[in-house]
């Protein structure tokens, strides 16, 4: 009977599971077919093709996985909304979300495409395709029901939609993508895909209708437009990224206090300014990143009031004053940085209260102090960049308790004492820099190989004084090294080229002054290597020719070597990547070879070349930089150079024996800074095109055979400040016509001097001369070139003080005017007083007659003054005695009379100063001399006449720029004040740039005869 029944029961449930199994088959699909077929359809559009490596805006991988999601959809009756990616309605079994993100998609995404027909679609996501550069199409605006939208990295091209705006039910719109910046220093920034037609129209018209919107991502979106006011009106918005969108203007604070905003970033938008507001309490911001932006003035103290803040990044922008403590109550702060600003005073020492901080960098501001080891107990820390400051002290012998330490960043600053070995031991480290600072030893670097993961080695400075070298083999088992800098300490030898086991993957090695003495074998195994510099050691030899078959090579610096030649076949290398090539002060011989048509930045002055220049030059394919100076260059100066002019911002050919005329090449000049063809043999006119160097900041064509009027024609160029003439052939007036000096308005050295120059100087000729004239801001110093390309400085030999001075680098302020040498008579213009920021004069072996200018008491900042050799009569004006900053006069060899002045700097002089002027006399003469001349009488009359003069003078200076005087004369006391109130001499700035001789003028006349 038992049995009976479980037979029964057992039968019953076979017959229900076949019977449900059957009311089951019958059940329609939840998809409908419209929707099946739409999407059947919209997969047939695109070809699938494994995507391309997305890269953020700074060129790193960011590691998308894509697959083909499509693939997995059938044709069979199966349902839909069972497919990946897809999402139905459970009621009506419409199609209302679509993920096909990462689905390596590959195709045009056109107007008619199938996806317009599902039209119940909420949610919409094709980001991480590639549409081929195909525009937005208009038609998204019949998908009505969206709410989230995503388009993001799917090279899409062209006009952003205004139809879009129509979509009033987003919540989310996502159009960004990264333009990732090329990773090449020398490569031309991205251009933008997407952009925004008419901005004006757009976006207020976006804040108006997507007041739903929470989160809008715009990023790399050209919209080249201010942001209206009207964005602040988004009260729903809770994220706004507009990065790298070349926003301009100014950015309304008022949306900084949108109530529930909790994300802006607004990175990489660098004409865009604006100030921080005054945060209220139960502030909802979570992230501020305003990266390279125009932003200014200060954090607030109401930062303190950001409870929420997580990350902070106010970056490469114009910030100024002092870090706030109130940052220091920011408890939930993981990221701070604030590197590239104007900051200044000590980092406050409430910072150590951000327990949960894991990237802290105040790099690349005026910060000072120490409170590194304050940082200690912040252990989370993975990222600290201290570089480029003033921060002072000790590093912490304990450092090594950051035990999750993974990057350093403290160079250039003034760190003192000894690297700590426990930094050695922290192995998670990948980047350490403590370049460019003042410590005097290096502990525990025995230990690095404990560090695994190092990827980048940055511990060059001139200030080690370590007393063995360092054993280059230590750093052979870091495997994943790619920068490798250990300028200024020694090496083993030894080992610096017997190394094989190394990383092949450096992309930087800097191995300046580390005492090598032969061309490291390791480096033929980078294949990777971008930048190379073994300047400063003492390599000798030829150049080996695997050296430019170093594909991914872009700059080699050799210089201050002792290599003589190239090893291989002279001859261009084909794939050659080298931009930068710098092979000065060697001893290279014989012709010089290019090796490769890439170079941009061509350095090999200061060696033995010899013949003409190259023809491989002229296949150089836009150089910007070309210095072939003191070698032993002949021939004519190649004609091909002038095609590469639109490019080129410095030539200098110096100290050659380049023959013939400077070509005339430079109609296209419009970047060129600097032009030297000093001491060769260039003979003929200057030629006319250079008229079309707009840039032109230096012209030095002295000690050639030059032989032409002056060139007024130069007046044009309204950016040269050194104008050198010497020592050629010029001839004529050094005036138009009757007025006065007219143009060149920056000019601040002029030298003229040892050449034929004759007729006399207008009364007015000194009127115009605005850059000598008018006072400068001296609180700052700058060379001419100091925001130039590669840091590249122009040299100039001037008299100054009776001796030859080799200006290495040029000081902006320094001014000199030297017509030395040459047939210029009459009076010299009391003009000469309007040059009140003149430091030296140098008028000397001219006829110039008459009575010297008492005017030359006005030029305040005088240095050095040479009459000597003229016809000059007359007093010395007393009042160039009051003159505390005039170091050195010669008045020798003229017609002078009466009593020496009794300042101070008159009595310092030597005799010769003097001698040649029988009617000189007085007690400071005797005390020099030990002579004394009889008086001569010189009328009163005449003596106040002059003064007249020189004040009708004044008069017409002040005339000439009314309001001028009285704003010099406030900025020149406020200068004074600011620089301890006493005066600043031009010969402590040249302490060690200037390179002083100890040739006499008549020997250096002597020189030029010769050589004439």
């Amino acid at each position: 009977m038992l049995s009976f029944f479980l037979r029964t029961i057992v039968l019953l449930l076979f017959l229900s599971l076949n019977l449900f199994g059957t009311f089951a088959s019958l059940t329609p699909n939840l998809c409908p077919l419209d929707q099946r077929y739409a999407l059947i359809d919209l997969k047939t559009e695109f070809k699938i093709r494994k995507p391309d490596e997305f890269l953020d805006y700074d060129g790193n991988s960011m590691n998308v996985t894509s697959y083909p999601k499509t693939e997995s959809w059938a044709n069979s009756s199966s349902d839909c909304c069972n497919w990946e990616g897809v999402t139905c309605d459970t009621k009506s079994g419409k199609v209302i979300g679509l993920d096909l993100s990462c689905s390596s998609l590959h195709g045009r995404l056109e107007p008619n495409s199938s996806l317009f027909r599902l039209q119940h679609l909420k949610s919409l996501n094709l980001a991480y395709n590639n549409f081929t550069l195909s525009p937005i199409p208009d038609k998204f605006n019949k998908l009505i029901w969206l709410e989230t939208f995503n388009l993001s990295e799917s090279s899409l091209k062209g006009h952003v939609p205004i139809e879009l705006l129509q979509l009033t039910n987003l919540v989310s719109l996502d159009l960004s993508s990264s333009s990732s910046a090329s990773n090449s220093y020398f490569a031309p920034p991205p251009t933008l895909l997407l952009s925004i037609e008419n901005p004006p129209l757009f976006l207020p018209l976006l804040a108006r209708n997507l007041r739903n919107l929470r989160a809008l991502d715009m990023s790399s979106v050209n919209i080249s437009s201010e942001i209206p006011q009207e964005f602040s009106y988004m009260s729903s918005l809770r994220s706004l990224h507009l990065k790298n969108c070349y926003l301009i203007g100014e950015f309304p604070s008022s949306v900084f206090m949108i109530p529930n905003l909790q994300s802006i970033k607004l990175d990489h938008n660098p004409e865009l300014r604006g100030e921080l507001p005054v945060f209220s309490i139960n502030n909802s911001m979570q992230v501020l990143s305003l990266l390279e932006t125009s932003f200014s003035g200060t954090i607030p103290d109401s930062f303190g009031n950001l409870k929420d803040l997580v990350s902070l990044t106010l970056s490469e922008s114009s910030f100024s004053g002092r870090i706030p403590s109130s940052l220091g109550e920011l408890s939930n702060l993981s990221s701070l940085v604030l590197f590239s600003n104007g900051f200044t005073g000590e980092v406050p020492s409430s910072i150590v209260n951000l327990k949960q901080l894991t990237i802290f960098s105040v790099g690349y501001n005026k910060l000072r102090g120490n409170f590194l080891s304050g940082l200690l107990n912040l252990t989370k820390l993975r990222g600290i960049d201290l570089g480029s400051n003033e921060f002072t002290g000790f590093f912490p012998t304990n450092i090594g308790q950051l035990s999750k330490l993974e990057a350093i960043f403290a160079g250039s600053n003034f760190f003192t004492g000894s690297v700590p070995a426990s930094l050695f031991q922290i192995t998670s480290l990948t980047h350490i820099y403590l370049e460019d600072n003042q410590f005097s030893d290096i502990l525990g670097l025995e230990n690095i190989s404990m560090l695994p993961n190092l990827q980048y080695l940055f511990l060059h400075s001139k200030s080690f004084r370590i007393s063995s070298p360092v054993d280059f083999n230590v750093f052979s088992s870091l495997k994943q090294l790619v920068g490798l800098a250990l300028s200024g300490i020694l090496l083993s030898t030894a080992n610096i080229t017997s190394v094989s086991d190394f990383s092949s993957q450096f992309r930087y090695v800097y191995l300046s002054g580390c005492n090598i003495t032969e061309f490291p074998e390791f480096i033929r195994d980078q294949r990777n290597l971008d930048s190379l510099d073994l300047s400063n050691n003492n390599i000798k030899g030829q150049l080996p020719d695997w050296l430019w078959r170093l594909e991914e090579l872009q700059v080699v610096k050799l210089s201050n070597n002792s290599l003589s030649g190239f090893d291989g076949s002279l001859k261009a290398v084909t794939g050659s990547q080298i931009n930068v090539l710098d092979l000065s002060s060697n001893a290279f011989q014989g012709p010089l070879f290019i090796p490769s048509t890439s170079i941009t930045y061509l350095f090999v002055s200061n060696n033995n070349f010899t013949g003409e220049v190259p023809q491989l030059i002229c296949g150089l394919t836009s150089p910007t930089i070309i210095d072939l100076s003191n070698n032993n260059f002949h021939g004519y100066i190649p004609r091909c150079l002038g095609k590469y002019m639109s490019s080129l911002t410095d030539l200098n050919l110096h100290n050659n024996s380049f023959k013939g005329s400077l070509p005339d090449m430079f109609m296209h000049a419009s970047k060129l800074r600097s032009i030297d063809v000093s001491h060769n043999r260039l003979e003929g006119k200057l030629p006319p095109s250079l008229t079309g160097c707009s840039a032109l900041e230096v012209l030095n064509v002295e000690g050639n055979k030059i032989s032409d009027t002056f060139p007024f024609q130069l007046n044009s160029l309204q950016k040269l400040q050194v104008l050198v003439l010497r020592s050629n052939k010029f001839h004529g007036k050094l005036h138009q016509y009757s007025g006065a000096w007219f143009g060149f308005p920056e000019l601040k050295i002029i030298d003229v001097s040892h050449n034929d120059f004759h007729g006399t100087l207008p009364s007015d000729y000194f009127l115009n001369w605005t850059a000598i004239s008018s006072k400068k801001d001296n609180t700052q110093l700058h060379y001419i070139g100091d925001f130039h390309d590669y840091g590249y400085y122009t040299s100039v030999v001037l008299m100054n003080k009776g001796v030859s001075m080799a200006l290495e680098r040029i000081l902006t302020i320094y001014t000199a005017i030297d017509f030395s040498g040459n047939r210029i008579h009459g009076e010299v213009p009391e003009s000469v007083g309007l040059l009140k920021e003149l430091h030296v004069l140098n008028l000397s072996r001219n006829a110039f007659s008459g009575h010297i200018p008492s005017s030359l008491a006005n030029l305040t900042a005088l240095e050095s003054l040479d009459l000597s050799q003229n016809k000059l009569s007359g007093e010395i004006p007393p009042k160039l005695g009051d003159l505390s900053s005039l170091g050195w006069i010669n008045v020798s060899h003229n017609q002078l009379v009466g009593s020496i002045p009794q300042g101070t700097q008159f009595q310092r002089q030597n005799c010769s100063a003097y001698e040649g002027n029988p009617g000189l006399y007085g007690p400071s003469l005797k005390d020099i001399c030990g002579v004394i001349h009889a008086p001569t009488s010189l009328p009163v009359s005449e003596e106040e006449d002059e003064e007249e003069e020189g004040l009708s003078w004044i008069a017409a200076g002040i005339g000439f720029a009314p309001g001028i005087v009285f704003g010099l004369t406030i900025g020149y006391i406020v200068a004074r004040l600011l620089i301890d109130l006493t005066p600043l001499s031009i010969d402590v700035l040249f302490h060690k740039e200037a390179c002083m001789s100890n040739m006499l003028e008549e020997r250096r006349m002597k020189r030029y005869d010769d050589l004439g």
